[in-house]
This record gives C-alpha cells, structure tokens and sequence, in this order.
C-alpha cells in the first residue's frame, strides 16, 4: 500500500477502508475482515459509529501485525472538553481492543474542541497515538487551531468529491502541512455519479470503472481516502488505481463537473450545528 507522510513523519495508506454505516455488528466485522484480508491496512471508525467493537475483533481475527496496521477513531462532540477527552479515548481503545491508535480525529468542529485538542496534545506526546487530527473544519477554524496551540493538526478529514471538490480547502490544508483525507470520496453515489458521462468516458479510455477513476483524481491530487462498500468485489477494485494514470486532459474534465457547495451536509448551516449538536452517543 502507497502511503502519504504526514507532517510528524508518521506514514498514512493512501487509500483505506471506512466504516460509516455499518452498525451491524455481524456485518461491520465481516466487512472489515474482508478488507483486511483484500488488502486494506488504514480502517477508519468513530465513536458515533457505534461499530468500534466489531472494528476490534475483526482486526483481532485478521491476525494481522499491529504495527501494520493503521487505525482511526474519532471524538463524538458529547464527550470534548479536556478529561471527556481522555476518558472517551480510552473507552475507545477498549472497544478496539488496542493499546495504541495511529489517529485520532476530533469528529465535528463543534463543542470544546480547544480543551479536547490540549489533551490530545498530551495523547500524542505520550504515545498513545502516532497522529492527532480534525474532521469537518472548514479553513478558517483549521487555520485558527493552528495558530493557537502547540501542536498542528495533521490531517483534516472533510467531504471531498467530484461535485464538491474543495480546491482551495485544499490549498490552505497543504500551506498548513495538514493532509487532505476524503470522506464520502465516490460522493455516496448522489447524482447517479457512476453513470456521469464525464466520469464513463474518461473509465472506457483507461478500461477502469467510474469508482477507480474517481480514487485516482483523489490520489493524483493528493488526497488520501475511506472508500466504504459492503460489496468484495469492490473493495478490490477500490484498491486498484496504481496502474493506470489520468492525464491533464482527463483532470480538467473531472475540474468541470464541481457544483461548489455540498449536498450531503453544510457544516457551516445553524440547522447542522443543532443537529449534530442533539446527537447523544452515550447516557
């Protein structure tokens, strides 16, 4: 697997295998186990997720190495602030059933993230994860975390796609040195995307699916991903880009299909902010 070095030298996979959505625990464990099996070594799961668990014993049954492993979780926005902090993460490496995370996100730019970085801060410090990072923050509250505390983020994992494709996210993300990861990559098959006609010719000419060419502009642009399918056959196929490139002329034509804002969900709307704010993962 090809990685991308993050800013502290810790190596991420360029492509790993997300989780959201699978509750069923029988289902979620069958997944992952076969991702591992096909390959993926970076497997992405929250606590909001409720699928840490079943994330753990299907590593646990892999039989694979830890340290060939890379593991993300990520803070539920009910448990920030300084010592919620600390107590969900080592609730969370419990359900994993790990002594170590590779990163740990902060979910959603809500609630006391500044305490919960701080203590991240010492997580990292004290080795019990390899990288620490944030999720969902648009540019402004990426660049204010930044320049206010000792540590930077070292990845920022937010929607990316064809149709919201986040150029000058992007640009600030790499000024900062934080790396770009997409979440919801094949944008969650909205607009039918797999049957785009830009997408279908550009796949013909290179004999590759819509999906394959989709990870490719991903990872030609720099920017690592969590495809997620409950589907083999795909999971293969989602790992198998490194054979193939898109050319100048093939970006340009992906370039036009952006819409600019998304339509999965506005982390900047006050309807998302009470939303996710609402949301209780635990009593």
């Amino acid at each position: 697997m090809e990685c991308f070095e993050l800013a502290n030298g810790v190596f991420l996979p360029k492509i790993g295998f997300g989780t959201f959505q699978l509750t069923d625990a029988k289902t979620c464990e069958q997944c992952v186990g076969y991702a591992l099996e096909t390959g993926y070594r970076l497997i992405d799961t929250a606590a909001s997720y409720h699928n840490e668990k079943a994330v753990g014993n299907a590593i646990r049954h892999a039989g694979i190495p830890r340290s060939e492993l890379f593991l993300t979780t990520k803070l539920w926005i009910q448990d920030t602030g300084y010592d919620r902090t600390l107590h969900a993460f080592e609730q969370s490496l419990k359900k994993l059933g790990v002594d170590y995370l590779d990163l740990y996100l902060i979910h959603q730019p809500f609630g006391d993230v500044y305490d919960s970085w701080r203590a991240m801060e010492r997580l990292y410090r004290e080795g019990a994860v390899k990288a620490i990072g944030v999720s969902n923050f648009s540019s402004e509250r990426l660049i204010d975390l930044c320049m206010n505390q000792d540590i930077k983020p070292m990845v920022n994992q937010i929607e990316i796609h064809p149709f919201f494709q986040q150029g000058d996210a992007i640009k600030v993300m790499k000024e900062h040195h934080v790396l770009p990861q997409a979440w919801g990559p094949l944008s969650e098959a909205q607009r039918d995307i797999f049957h785009h006609k830009i997408l279908m010719k550009i796949a013909a000419k290179h004999g590759v699916s819509t999906a394959q060419v989709m990870l490719r502009w991903h990872y030609q642009r720099g920017v690592a991903t969590i495809p997620k399918t409950a589907h083999g056959e795909r999971m293969k196929e989602n790992l198998d880009i490194f054979d193939f490139a898109l050319s100048e002329k093939d970006m340009n034509a992906i370039s036009t299909m952006d819409i600019g804002h998304s339509e999965i969900m506005d982390h900047r709307s006050p309807c998302t902010a009470r939303q996710l704010n609402s949301i209780k993962i635990h009593a």
